[in-house]
C-alpha cells in the first residue's frame, strides 16, 4: 500500500515540483534578460522583434499577427490547456476531489483572490485603471515553487501540495474572470459554431475515446473560432482540456501478461550489432506502442508531454516578450497604478490566504495538512503574492491599447512579486521544527 501511494502520488508531486522549480528559474532569467535588453542600446531590436509580422494565406483565407500576439494568443493557449488538464485531474482524483480535501485550498484561494481585488479597488481612484482589478488575483506556481525549493528540507511536502492545489483553484477563478470580464465585442454566432466541435470532443471524452489527430484538428478549429469571436482564445485551451478523458482504455494488471509476452519475444529476436531492426522486431515494437496507448491515461500522458514544454519554453518566451519595460522619464509610468498592484500582491494575497485558511480551520471545515503549521501558511500566503505570469497576462488584457498602463502594471507586478517572494522565503526559512520533529528531505519523506 505504501509503495502504491508513493508511486501514484508522492513521486508525481515531487517530480512536478522539480519541473516547476527549474521552470521558475528560467522564467526569472527570461524576465531579467527582457528588462536588460529593453533598456540597453539594442532596445530597438527588442521592440522590432516582437512586432515582426507573421502569417499565412491559403486561398481566400489568411491570418497575420505580430510575434507578440502569436505568443500571447497562440503559445499561451498551450499554457492554459495544461492548466485545464491540472484542474480536471485535481477535481477528479487529486487534492480537490472531495470537500474535505478541497476545503483548505479552496478557502485559501478565494481569500487570495477577493482580498487583493478589494484592496486594489479601495486604493484605486482613477476610472481609467479600474480594469486592473484582476491583475493581483492569481499566483504564479512556477515562481512560488522555485522559491520553496530553495528552502529544501525546511518545507514539508504537504505544504508544496497545498500551494499547488490552491494555485490551481485561483488559476481557475482567473480564467473565469478573463472569459467574463476581459473579453470584448463578442461575436456570439462564432461562439455557437465553436460549440459544435467542442460538443463532439466532450462526447468523445465522455465515451472514453481519444485520438490525437481528431482532437488536434478539432482543437485548431475551436481555437480559431474563439480567436475571431472576441473571447480570448486561451479560454479555448481550458475547455479543450476538460474534454480529454482521464480513464485508461484497459486495466494495467490485465495487460501486464501481454507486455511480458512482447518483451520476451523481443529479447528472443535480438540481433548482433545490426544498425536496423528486423521486420519482426518492428512489428513487436508497434505492438508495444499500441500496448502503451491502451494503458496510459490520455490526460496524464498529455500533462506529462506539455509540462516540460510549458515550464522550459512557453513561459520563459512569454516572460522574454512581455517583461521588457523601458525605464525612461518619470512620465512614462503611472506610479499610483504600480504601487496599488504591488500592495495588493504583497498584503492582499497574504491577508487573504492566511485569514481564509484560518477561518476554514476555525469553523471546522478543514485542517492544516500533516507537519504544516500556521507559520507555514503565513509564509505561503506571501509566496502567493508572486503573481508574475498570469498577472502580466491579465494586465495585457486589462489595458489593451495603453502602453503607459501596461508598463506601469508590469512594474507593479515585478516589484510586488519580488518583495512578496522575498518575504515568503524568509518567513518559511525562519520556521523552526516542532519539538521532537526531525527535518527530512523530500527523498527521505518518500521512503
Amino acid at each position: 500500500m505504501k509503495q502504491k501511494l508513493e508511486h501514484y502520488f508522492v513521486r508525481p508531486i515531487t517530480k512536478f515540483v522539480q519541473v516547476e522549480s527549474f521552470g521558475g528559474i528560467l522564467l526569472f532569467s527570461a524576465a531579467v534578460i527582457a528588462l536588460l535588453w529593453a533598456n540597453s542600446p539594442f532596445s530597438d531590436s527588442y521592440v522590432n522583434l516582437w512586432n515582426y509580422e507573421l502569417g499565412f494565406e491559403v486561398g481566400e483565407f489568411s491570418i497575420s499577427k505580430n510575434l507578440l500576439h502569436w505568443i500571447n494568443d497562440g503559445l499561451m493557449v498551450i499554457f492554459f490547456f495544461l492548466i485545464g488538464l491540472e484542474i480536471k485531474r485535481e477535481i477528479l482524483i487529486g487534492e480537490l476531489n472531495s470537500l474535505k480535501k478541497a476545503s483548505l485550498p479552496i478557502f485559501a484561494a478565494l481569500g487570495g483572490v477577493f482580498v487583493p481585488i478589494g484592496i486594489y479597488l479601495a486604493l484605486n481612484t482613477n476610472p481609467e485603471t479600474f480594469a486592473g482589478w484582476g491583475i493581483p488575483m492569481a499566483t504564479d506556481i512556477a515562481f512560488s515553487l522555485a522559491i520553496i525549493q530553495l528552502l529544501g528540507k525546511r518545507v514539508p511536502l504537504a505544504l508544496k501540495i497545498f500551494l499547488t492545489a490552491f494555485a490551481i483553484v485561483d488559476d481557475l477563478v482567473a480564467v473565469l474572470a478573463i472569459a467574463v470580464f476581459y473579453s470584448n465585442n463578442i461575436d456570439w454566432a462564432l461562439i455557437l459554431y465553436s460549440f459544435i466541435p467542442l460538443g463532439i470532443l466532450f462526447f468523445l471524452g465522455w465515451k472514453g475515446f481519444y485520438h490525437k489527430i481528431i482532437y488536434f484538428t478539432l482543437a485548431i478549429v475551436i481555437w480559431f473560432l474563439f480567436l475571431k469571436s472576441g473571447i480570448h482564445p486561451t479560454i479555448a485551451g481550458i475547455l479543450i482540456a476538460l474534454t480529454i478523458p482521464i480513464q485508461r482504455k484497459s486495466e494495467l494488471s490485465i495487460d501486464m501478461i501481454q507486455l511480458e509476452s512482447i518483451t520476451n519475444r523481443l529479447l528472443k529476436k535480438r540481433t548482433s550489432d545490426s544498425p536496423i531492426l528486423t521486420h519482426t522486431q518492428i512489428n513487436l515494437i508497434d505492438d508495444l506502442q499500441a500496448w502503451t496507448s491502451r494503458v496510459q491515461s490520455p490526460l496524464q500522458h498529455l500533462e506529462h508531454i506539455f509540462h516540460g514544454w510549458v515550464a522550459y519554453f512557453i513561459m520563459p518566451i512569454f516572460a522574454l516578450s512581455n517583461a521588457g519595460i523601458v525605464f525612461g522619464a518619470s512620465d512614462n509610468l503611472d506610479f499610483d497604478l504600480a504601487s496599488h498592484i504591488a500592495i495588493a500582491l504583497i498584503i492582499g494575497k497574504c491577508v487573504g490566504v492566511v485569514a481564509f485558511s484560518y477561518l476554514a480551520v476555525k469553523i471546522g471545515v478543514a485542517a492544516f495538512p500533516n507537519k504544516v503549521r500556521f507559520q507555514h501558511i503565513l509564509g505561503t500566503g506571501f509566496l502567493a503574492g508572486v503573481g508574475f505570469t498570469m498577472s502580466i497576462f491579465v494586465s495585457n488584457l486589462a489595458f489593451h491599447g495603453s502602453l503607459l498602463y501596461q508598463d506601469s502594471a508590469k512594474v507593479g507586478i515585478l516589484i510586488g512579486s519580488s518583495i512578496a517572494g522575498l518575504i515568503g522565503y524568509f518567513v518559511l526559512k525562519a520556521v523552526k521544527p516542532a519539538k521532537g520533529e526531525i527535518l527530512l528531505s523530500d527523498e527521505e519523506e518518500e521512503e
